[in-house]
């Protein structure tokens, strides 16, 4: 039995599918582990009450459990203190409060600096700030082979960069971003460094101090968590000069018609009832992956990705979108068949093998155009997969190419 097939009985599904179920959408969302269903259904059957102001028992254990959600999440990014971690719905959520509150520092003609690889989460919000102060969005071309090409940095960061934005993994290509490099270019013009982990956070404990991020955002139903939930996390000082995004209920000092002041990070940005239960299932996601090997599973995945790679590149007419290499990359492959729309792709090898794949533009249109297309499908690893996904989606993939083509 593989390092995925030993995963399987740790991830409910694929016990409860009536068909076999080659599961390789884990960009888009991960199946939710076991550890993190069974937090979500125990808060909400047996734990449920609203957190931070309820003075009653039950009310308590649940503002400890949140609490302790948080200094979890902290251990799972390095984070220096629990307070630096902001719970949100999602890497959207995260990367609108962040683009609002650097909002403020940008002055008319200001620029911002993302790329084409990005995800529309970490283009749209900056656009939206750029407008609302008068600066200016730029990005950072492409390579043929689908990364950052950072060797014409020079001619897109300048002096008035004050924000650069950036996926660590792309959510199409797969391609690892340098941000050791980037952490410097952006040192050189006094820039904030804004990162955006979604893919990346699937993968493995990450230290946000080793990889020099001062904003760093992920969603929790990509980490095998619940939907709904998702982090921030940012340095002190940079929150602590944040405005709210939200404003209302758990984000205030005091309110009067005076005029209201705000509470302090990270409860400042927490307006609302949160999704208590999405967020106790987060953790508990966060527990069971800072539990595994990740040094086996990092050579398993790179097996893995690496036959997808071959697989892919012996069919005719396929086309890869992205490094065709194992160097600084994780298992996100994007592939077109010459001829054939991406949604008829994925719908064929569903039908035909069980193979659950992503079709369209990924929320990536800049890169759609960069490469010329309007749609791609999609497969992606996570820890689960084994050889037998590999096998069934070539084969899907055959058969289809065969009665399109």
């Amino acid at each position: 039995m593989g390092v995925g097939r030993e995963l399987r009985p740790q991830f409910p599904i694929f016990a409860s599918f009536p068909e076999p179920l080659h599961y390789l959408d884990n960009a888009a969302t991960g199946q939710i582990c076991a550890a993190a269903a069974e937090a979500l259904w125990e808060f909400e059957t047996a734990a449920r009450a609203n957190v931070k102001r309820g003075v009653y028992r039950l009310a308590d254990q649940a503002s400890a459990a949140f609490e302790a959600a948080r200094s979890t999440m902290a251990s799972y990014i390095g984070a220096p203190a629990p307070d630096e971690v902001v719970f949100t719905s999602g890497a959207t959520s995260a990367l609108n409060i962040a683009a609002h509150g650097l909002a403020e520092r940008l002055s008319p003609g200001d620029e911002i600096l993302v790329s084409v690889l990005e995800h529309h989460s970490n283009i749209v919000p900056w656009q939206l700030a750029a407008k609302a102060r008068q600066a200016v969005v730029k990005a950072i071309p492409v390579t043929d082979d689908g990364r950052l090409d950072l060797d014409r940095l020079g001619g897109v960061l300048t002096d008035r960069t004050r924000v650069v934005s950036l996926t660590h993994v792309s959510n199409v290509t797969g391609a690892v971003t340098d941000l050791a490099r980037l952490r410097a270019a952006a040192d050189d013009v006094g820039a904030i460094l804004v990162v955006d982990g979604a893919q990346r956070a699937p993968h493995g404990p990450i230290d946000v101090k080793a990889i020099g991020a001062d904003l760093y955002a992920f969603s929790a139903h990509k980490m095998f968590g619940a939907t709904g939930a998702g982090v921030l996390w940012g340095r002190s000082a940079i929150l602590d000069a944040f405005p709210p995004l939200l404003g209302g209920g758990e984000m205030i000092r005091e309110v009067s018609f005076a005029g209201t002041t705000f509470a302090a990070p990270p409860h400042r940005f927490e307006a609302g009832t949160p999704p208590i239960g999405p967020v106790l299932a987060m953790a508990a996601a966060a527990e069971w992956l800072m539990a595994q090997d990740w040094s086996a599973l990092a050579a398993h995945e790179a097996r893995l990705t690496g036959r997808l790679l071959d697989g892919l590149g012996s069919l005719p007419g396929v086309r890869i979108l992205g490094p065709t290499g194992l160097q600084q990359r994780l298992g996100v492959v994007a592939f077109e068949v010459d001829g054939v729309h991406a949604h008829d792709v994925c719908q064929l090898v569903d039908q035909l093998a069980g193979v659950a794949l992503r079709g369209g533009h990924h929320c990536c249109q800049p890169l759609m155009e960069r490469f010329d297309t309007i749609a791609t499908a999609r497969a992606s690893l996570a820890p689960y997969n084994d050889d037998d996904d590999i096998d069934a989606l070539i084969d899907g993939l055959e058969r289809t190419i065969e009665m399109l083509q």
